[in-house]
């Protein structure tokens, strides 16, 4: 049986796209994670002392939320 090679090159600049791509990609990520913490932190602080006290935070423990 004879041994027949399947990979091939990829063409030229695909690896550079796919890089590229790769870190828009990871910009809106990062993005989408800092402004769910935003809303987060954002909704909390809006809360009453007790509010938060029942959910098992205290005002101190909001700015810790997303990091």
């Amino acid at each position: 049986m004879a041994a027949v090679e399947t990979t091939r090159p990829a063409p030229f600049g695909a690896i550079t796209t796919y890089r590229a791509i790769n870190s828009l990609s990871n910009v809106v990520l990062a993005f989408r994670a800092w402004n769910d913490a935003r809303v987060t932190r954002k909704s909390l602080s809006k809360l009453s002392d007790r509010e938060l006290d029942d959910i098992g935070l205290c005002r101190g423990d909001i700015e810790l939320l997303g990091r």
